[in-house]
C-alpha cells in the first residue's frame, strides 16, 4: 500500500474519523476517539511530501509553501470526501484527513433533541452550535441545512473553509462557497451575500469580530443565520461573541442577541460503552424571554438556571443530556462524568445520588 488514496481508502472502509500521516511512523487512525497506529510501515519524509503534493495540487501546493498550513477538501475516486489540513512540525510536512460522510445526517440520526430540531424551521434569526474541536458541529450543521434543503423553496448559501458536505439542490438552490477558492474570507462574503438574496445563510465559523457583527447583522435583517463557535456551553458562547467586541458595543450587542438569537446547541462526543463509536451529548437553550433577560441585563450566570427552569418546554442541561445517556445504557457512567460540568448533579440524574470521584475508563 503505497498511495495517499489507498490509505485513505483503508480509513474510510475501517470507520475511522481521521487518519494522521506523520514523518516516521505508519499512519495512525482515530476511531472511537482514540488515536492508534495502523501495522504498515512508517512513512519517510519523501512518502509524506509526494502524497500531500499531488493531493494539493500546484495550486494549493504553492499556497502551502508559502503560509506552511493550509485546510482543504480532498476526494478520492469514489466519491468519499476528507477535510484535510496540512502543516510543517520541526520542518517535516504533516496531515491529517477528517472524513466527511457521504451524506449528511439527518437530525434524528445524530439523536438532535426535538427543541433544537425546530431551530432549522425559523424564518429567521441566529443559531449557534457549539463545541471542541471534533465534537460533530459540521455534522450538526449539515443536518439542519440538509432539513431545510428538503422541505423549503428557499436559497441557502453556505461559507465554508474547506467545503465539507455537498447539498445537491432539492427544495431548495444552494450555493456553496469556499474559502480561497471561491472568497478571500469569511468578512469578505458575508459583506456581500445579502445581495445574492438569501435566505438561510451558514457561516462555517465565526472567527474574528468582522465576522460577528456581519453574521449577527444578516440574522437582524430578517435571515435565518446558522454558525459556529469553540465554546463548552451556552453560557460560554454568549460571552464569547459579546467579549469579542470592544466595550463601549458591548451594550448594542447584548440587545441584538437578546432580540435576535434563536437558540445554542453545545455538544460533545461521548464513547460508547460498547466500544462502538461514539454518540453525541447536547445542551439545548433556546431565547426565551428569561434568557433574553439574562443577555440584555449582563447576566449570563442566570442562563443556567433559565435551561433548568425551561425543561419542560424542552431545553435540556448537558449533564441531564449525559445522565440521560447513562441511563439508556449508551454511555457509561465514569465516561459521562468526565465530561460532566457539575458532578454533583450528573450524579443525581444518572444514579440518584451523589458520587462524587470516578475516573476515566483506560
Amino acid at each position: 500500500m503505497s498511495t495517499l488514496d489507498d490509505y485513505l481508502r483503508m480509513a474510510a472502509e475501517l470507520q475511522a474519523s481521521d487518519i494522521h500521516l506523520k514523518v516516521g511512523r505508519p499512519p495512525l487512525l482515530r476511531t472511537n476517539g482514540d488515536l492508534l497506529p495502523t501495522d504498515l510501515p512508517p512513512l519517510s519524509d519523501y512518502d509524506v511530501t509526494r502524497m500531500i503534493e499531488e493531493a494539493l495540487g500546484e495550486r494549493y501546493w504553492k499556497r502551502f509553501c508559502e503560509f506552511w498550513e493550509l485546510d482543504v477538501a480532498y476526494e478520492i475516486a469514489e466519491g468519499t470526501r476528507f477535510r484535510l489540513n496540512v502543516y510543517k512540525q520541526r520542518g517535516a510536512i504533516e496531515a491529517v484527513f477528517r472524513v466527511v460522510p457521504v451524506r449528511p445526517m439527518t437530525m434524528e440520526e445524530i439523536g438532535l433533541p426535538e427543541l433544537a430540531r425546530s431551530f432549522p424551521k425559523r424564518l429567521r434569526g441566529l443559531v449557534l452550535v457549539t463545541g471542541p474541536v471534533g465534537s460533530g458541529k459540521s455534522t450538526t450543521q449539515a443536518a439542519m441545512i440538509d432539513f431545510i434543503n428538503e422541505h423549503y423553496p428557499c436559497h441557502i448559501v453556505t461559507i465554508e473553509d474547506p467545503i465539507e458536505f455537498i447539498h445537491p439542490n432539492k427544495k431548495a438552490l444552494v450555493s456553496q462557497r469556499e474559502l480561497g477558492l471561491d472568497t478571500r474570507s469569511f468578512e469578505d462574503a458575508l459583506r456581500n451575500v445579502l445581495r445574492e438574496d438569501p435566505d438561510v445563510i451558514l457561516v462555517g465559523e465565526m472567527r474574528d469580530l468582522d465576522t460577528v457583527r456581519l453574521a449577527i447583522t444578516a440574522a437582524e435583517t430578517g435571515h435565518l443565520v446558522i454558525s459556529t463557535l469553540h465554546t463548552m456551553d451556552a453560557g460560554e458562547t454568549i460571552n464569547r461573541v459579546i467579549d469579542i467586541f470592544p466595550t463601549h458595543q458591548q451594550d448594542e450587542v447584548r440587545m441584538q442577541l437578546a432580540v435576535n438569537l434563536i437558540g445554542v446547541i453545545a455538544q460533545t462526543l461521548v464513547r460508547r460503552a460498547d466500544g462502538r463509536g461514539r454518540v453525541a451529548a447536547f445542551e439545548v437553550m433556546v431565547n426565551v424571554p428569561a434568557v433574553a433577560t439574562a443577555i440584555r441585563e449582563n447576566k449570563i450566570h442566570q442562563i443556567a438556571s433559565a435551561i433548568q427552569t425551561g425543561m419542560k418546554s424542552g431545553m435540556v442541561s448537558l449533564d441531564r443530556s449525559l445522565a440521560h445517556l447513562v441511563r439508556a445504557g449508551e454511555i457509561t457512567y465514569e465516561e459521562g462524568l468526565w465530561r460532566a460540568k457539575n458532578p454533583d448533579e450528573y450524579s443525581h440524574f444518572a444514579l440518584g445520588t451523589k458520587q462524587k470521584e470516578a475516573t476515566r475508563p483506560c
